[in-house]
């Protein structure tokens, strides 16, 4: 989310958590209408794989609910006791959708060693017709929630959208495996249960992929070097700075914060470097980047810097 204006006002970004728990709700409900038809039509067809796929699903619904939540949490105001607001919420709720997706990896795993090691029957044809829908309606809503989650920059909504992502490939695995259990005949039984396993390592490295990128920022890890790079100019442009010594920044939810130290010319007053140290914080909180605040330190220029 960028605001041409400048900083995200409370206003863009209650906008912005608009758009994004719009677009969860829209996953809600699609996973949930996916579920119910991919967990019959498996229990129906005797496709594991294609239940598996199902339950998947369900988790994808209750991890929309975990980002409905998150957003709506992350856009709560700074106050007395949250002096930074609840942006942290956001990556925190991503945790726990990543963490889902792991569980649901390896449950799946589970249940389809079993099956692999417990003879069945094949599954039947019309399963392959109800994957095909799935993963066209899977990968459309990947695409919506990933480009509604860029143009608002939620974390969150993007690591939904590649859970999404996650389901249509073990959808695609389902396919494949069901495939070769009903046009390889007897002895084949078993290879949707196999591409149960394919879809679980998917999933997996998915989901630890998206648990180490929301740790991070949880855990403040630095923004990138372009962020970075653009406060530095930004301060350095201001009249009175001559030079930049710290940066840090730290992302919480939709929005940045800021620590900055920022060298003067050591004779001048109190006040002016006061005023100086104003400056910078404006032209920052009103440059393109989605700064929400900026603490300012000022120090002398020159070897004696402290």
């Amino acid at each position: 989310m960028q605001s041409p204006s400048g900083a995200p006002t409370r206003t863009q970004i209650e906008k912005a958590v608009t758009e994004g728990t719009k677009a969860a709700a829209v996953a809600v409900v699609l996973s949930a209408v996916l579920a119910t038809i991919k967990i019959s039509a498996g229990l129906f067809g005797n496709a594991y794989a294609l239940v598996a796929d199902g339950v998947e699903s369900v988790l994808d619904l209750f991890s929309s609910v975990l980002v409905i939540a998150g957003l709506r949490a992350s856009a709560v105001p700074q106050t007395g006791r949250y002096p930074y607001g609840k942006g942290k919420a956001e990556p925190l709720a991503a945790v726990a959708v990543a963490t889902v997706l792991l569980v649901a990896a390896l449950g799946i795993a589970v249940q389809a060693t079993r099956e692999i090691l417990t003879p069945h029957t094949g599954p039947a044809p019309f399963t392959l017709l109800v994957l095909v829908g799935v993963v066209g309606v899977k990968e459309v809503l990947y695409r919506f929630l990933l480009k509604k989650g860029e143009e608002i920059d939620s974390r969150l909504l993007k690591t939904d959208a590649w859970h999404h992502r996650s389901d249509a490939l073990t959808s695609v695995a389902a396919f494949v495996g069901i495939s070769v259990a009903l046009f390889a005949g007897e002895g084949y039984e078993s290879a949707d249960d196999w591409a149960a396993l394919v879809a679980c390592g998917i999933i997996g490295y998915n989901g630890v992929k998206l648990l180490r990128t929301s740790l991070s920022e949880v855990l403040d890890v630095a923004a990138p070097p372009e962020v970075e790079n653009r406060i530095r100019d930004l301060a350095t442009q201001v009249t009175g700075a001559s030079g930049v010594d710290v940066v840090r920044v730290r992302r919480s939810g939709l929005v940045f914060l800021v620590d900055i130290h920022v060298e003067v010319e050591p004779e001048l007053t109190v006040r002016a470097g006061h005023g100086i140290g104003h400056a910078v914080k404006d032209a920052l909180i009103n440059s393109e980047l989605p700064i929400l605040d900026a603490l300012v330190h000022i120090e002398p220029k020159g070897p004696e810097d402290v």
